[in-house]
């Protein structure tokens, strides 16, 4: 028997054990259900699964480059699920329908947001992403510049999104295993710590990919089925199922009016910018490209993985609604002691699992747990590997070892990097339990809108843009974004306990003001940089613009 085989045992027994010891006590908020063994024996059957593809992707990955691109062979189609299957995060499943659920028209802000980032990187970034680069994001924007300031840059603007994107993954897996499977809140946060670990440690991208596709079908499977049941109920009549959400819900005639959650332009522009521009700087979205063979399978990607996760937010819509009309009537079964005033057991995020249980029975629950966890896990897996080559690819192998490091060595410093994060991730999940999901994936959006996308933009696009402009830039939107957001009242306020009003920063997301300060800066740097490096940097940009444009000397892919 092989080690890996040992392993593999082990951990199923562990799963199957800690399963049904694990009942511990309440830490938070979320109400802690009796443990339900239909979710967990699919949630284990589904781990397992996993794990096996992640023993088979780890006899495939051989070298650096099949760790983090799985060698460059993956599909257009298979790439654009992956793609899907990544951005269909916890906060989309759960959080958007919750948001529908609770404020119902105004809740499609964020799928509308989201969405529309995607015709962006169609037409602005995927082609010349895949053309210039080789492992991450940090390639493309240091092509032509000075490589050490740009990748010290890259590598801490990627490791703060990967952070914020990361806590509210692990929050969110936390509540959902808290409340279905009747797991103590600690407990699940290390169960998701480790299996992320070990998704990434043996099988690097190939298994994170695979996970993904396979996770992404039976997210969409299970959410086709939901909105499926839910028109059923109203014989596919959309109109009649909002009439009656309408008719039923507290707020009645402005369930359907906009306004109920953002209230103010500024902020609505500033939530806007940060949905729409940060899809474009989330390292572990951008790593994505680099998996394909060539440019064209990655324009191919993004046309899947747009058709796919247009519909799934179709479906959110629904689903949202169908919660409204299903729970509601039924407060018995699914709000605390019977009393639509407490609110849903679990709390908001929960209403598309209460709907499931409504339309399909413990079993149809049981599966859709199973597959929002995974979500969770194959997400959190992305973005270890994302934040792992930042700090292996950019600082060891680049800036440290100056481009002359064995793909063993650099393999190892992102098997170590893993495990720290892992380590961070479980840490981070405990910490910030009591903290909303959704507005953390906003964060890390507005940071990546504000940090990431700048530089990348302005190097691809402007002949005139300098090292010092890109590296000042990168780093003004960094720090202004982080800043801003703590000074909000969302955090001043709500999670500080700051008196009400005394926000100095008096918007919910800062991305408006800290976008434009990090494209105001590069651009005032670049113009007044006159230093020889910046002549070099001017003078790279045409060879740079005919690599984009045509692929020639572009990395190709390792056979499969």
């Amino acid at each position: 028997m092989t080690k890996m085989n040992k392993t593999l045992i082990a951990l199923g027994a562990l799963l199957a054990s800690g399963a049904a010891l694990a009942a511990g006590a309440d830490l938070g908020n979320t109400q802690q259900q009796a443990t339900n063994w239909t979710a967990i024996v699919m949630f284990g059957i589904f781990v397992l699964f996993t794990l096996y593809i992640t023993k088979w992707a780890a006899g495939k990955t051989k070298t650096a480059a099949d760790f983090y691109t799985a060698g460059g062979g993956i599909t257009g189609f298979q790439n654009g699920l992956a793609i899907a299957g990544d951005y269909m995060s916890a906060a989309s499943f759960l959080g958007i329908s919750g948001l529908v659920f609770a404020n119902g028209f105004d809740g499609l802000i964020f799928s509308i947001g989201w969405l529309v980032g995607w015709p962006i990187i169609t037409f602005l970034l995927a082609e010349r992403l895949r053309n210039l680069g080789k492992f991450t994001f940090a390639d493309v924007a240091s092509y032509r510049f000075s490589q050490t300031p740009v990748r010290i840059f890259a590598a801490t603007g990627s490791l703060v999104v990967v952070a914020f994107y990361m806590i509210a993954q692990m929050v969110g897996a936390g509540q959902l295993i808290k409340v279905l499977f009747g797991l103590d809140y600690t407990v699940a946060v290390v169960l998701v710590g480790i299996l992320m670990m070990m998704y990434v440690l043996f099988g690097g991208m190939t298994a994170t990919t695979w996970v993904q596709v396979i996770k992404a079908v039976m997210l969409l499977s299970g959410a086709t089925f939901m909105a499926g049941a839910v028109l059923f109920a109203f014989g596919f009549s959309p109109e009649a199922l909002f009439a009656k959400a309408v008719e039923i819900h507290p707020k009645h005639d402005a369930l359907m009016a906009p306004g109920g959650l953002i209230k103010d332009p500024i902020s609505a522009i500033s939530v806007g910018m940060a949905l729409m521009f940060g899809t474009a700087g989330l390292p572990h979205i951008l790593m994505r490209f680099f998996t394909v063979p060539n440019a064209k399978e990655a324009r191919k990607s993004v046309g899947w993985a747009t058709a796919w996760i247009g519909y799934f937010y179709i479906l959110t819509f629904i689903i949202g609604f169908g919660a409204i009309v299903f729970l509601i009537q039924d407060p018995g079964a699914y709000y605390v002691d019977g009393d639509l005033a407490k609110g849903l057991k679990g709390g908001g995020n929960m209403a598309a699992i209460h709907l499931a249980n409504a339309v399909g029975g413990d079993l149809f629950l049981g599966f859709i747990s199973a597959v929002a966890f995974a979500t969770i896990l194959a997400v959190v897996a992305g973005l270890t590997l994302a934040g792992a080559s930042a700090v292996s690819h950019d600082l060891y192998a680049t800036v440290i070892k100056k481009g002359k490091a064995e793909a063993a060595a650099e393999i190892r410093v992102s098997k170590i990097t893993t495990v720290a994060l892992a380590i961070l991730a479980i840490f981070l999940g405990i910490a910030f339990e009591k903290q909303n999901v959704a507005y953390m994936v906003m964060l890390a959006f507005a940071i990546a809108c504000s940090a990431n996308f700048p530089v990348l933009f302005m190097s691809l696009m402007w002949k005139d843009c300098t090292t010092k402009g890109a590296v000042a830039g990168g780093f003004v939107g960094l720090i202004a974004s982080a800043g801003l957001t703590i000074l909000s009242p969302t955090v001043w306020e709500a999670v500080m306990g700051n008196p009400k009003g005394s926000a100095p920063f008096p918007y919910g997301s800062p991305a408006l003001f800290s976008m434009t300060a990090a494209f105001a800066t590069i651009w005032i740097v670049s113009l007044l940089d006159k230093s020889a490096r910046a002549q070099i940097d001017r003078e790279g940009y045409p060879a740079q613009q005919v690599r984009c444009e045509t692929g020639i000397g572009a990395a190709g892919a390792s056979g499969h």
